[in-house]
């Protein structure tokens, strides 16, 4: 069988009409390359592979069960990282890609990923992360997590790009994959793709839409004090002591200056959706600060759960 110029694993968040809605949106791909579609699922997400019954080139991936509670933010946090890593064990593209079934692909987003490869054959590239959400606190979440891949903005390298929009060429994945053969943490593989002298890329014809069911305030917080959480662990298996130590002290002022970066995104979108921006801000610091204490929690502990 030759191998697809392009695989898409869809992580499982939601399940059910999210991920009908992201599979309608891939199977409707305009031009597309070669491709196959991998859904990833474990024992927490019964009926997935009826679910994709009848969807071509779609692959449930079963991973039987899995020993994590999906009742607690860091434990689903880690089932989203297992079941990305055992996408990306699988995948047989030339390209591989990761988005969310809450990532909505448009018509053209398969093309302009491969062609986007083909313009910077780098090893990771992003794409613009556009909001389908709801209510203040759904704005609130998307400007804390994705307003930074918000169009408009110009291609080129940047220092961070999200895994519910990323692609990588196959020779990238093969060398780190000892990275995340086992679990998926994006920052973790994304530096060690800088460090081997490939830019991250951002580029903005690679669109998806990206949106989540309400949430409550409760659970939103919650679910920012987690996962920051995991991203101070993840960044303190590497850190010294003394780095360790700096972090954790920078916490207290880690929300202001967070707030400031994501209100200059906004300017710098020429001023698209500042006025939901400043409308959501109170719910922003908010999670802000819940995530510089988990962040902070993991960043000292040097654990994520």
């Amino acid at each position: 069988m030759d191998r697809p110029e392009l695989t898409v694993i869809v992580t499982i968040v939601e399940g059910g009409a999210a991920l009908r809605r992201c599979l309608t949106a891939l199977a409707a791909q305009a031009d597309a390359p070669s491709m196959e579609v991998l859904v990833p699922y474990d024992s927490n997400l019964p009926g997935v592979e009826e679910q994709v019954q009848g969807w071509k080139g779609v692959r449930a991936l079963a991973m039987g069960t899995i020993p994590v509670s999906a009742r607690h933010e860091g434990g689903q946090h880690e089932l989203y990282d297992r079941r990305r890593a055992h996408g990306l064990r699988h995948a047989q593209g030339a390209h591989v890609a990761l988005i969310e079934d809450r990532s909505v692909p448009r018509p053209d987003w398969a093309r302009q990923l491969v062609s986007a490869h083909r313009r910077s054959p780098v090893g990771a590239l992003g794409g613009a992360v556009e909001p389908r959400v709801e209510g203040l606190l759904g704005w609130a979440v998307y400007f804390c997590d994705y307003g930074r891949y918000q169009l408009p903005f110009a291609a080129g390298p940047r220092a961070h790009v999200s895994d519910v929009n990323v692609s990588y060429a196959r020779p990238i994945l093969e060398s780190t994959r000892s990275l995340w053969e086992e679990r998926y943490h994006e920052t973790v593989v994304h530096w060690a793709v800088q460090q081997e002298g490939q830019p991250l890329v951002l580029d903005p014809s690679v669109v998806v839409e990206h949106g989540r069911v309400h949430i409550g305030l409760r659970a939103a917080v919650a679910e920012r004090f987690h996962w920051g959480r995991v991203f101070g662990y993840t960044r303190s298996r590497t850190d010294s002591g003394f780095s360790r130590l700096v972090h954790a002290a920078a916490a207290p002022v880690l929300p202001l200056v967070v707030w400031t970066r994501l209100l200059v995104q906004r300017l710098q979108r020429r001023g698209r959706s500042l006025g939901r921006f400043l409308a959501a801000t109170p719910a922003i610091l908010v999670f802000l600060v819940a995530w510089a204490a988990g962040e902070a929690t993991g960043t000292v502990t040097g654990r994520s759960v």
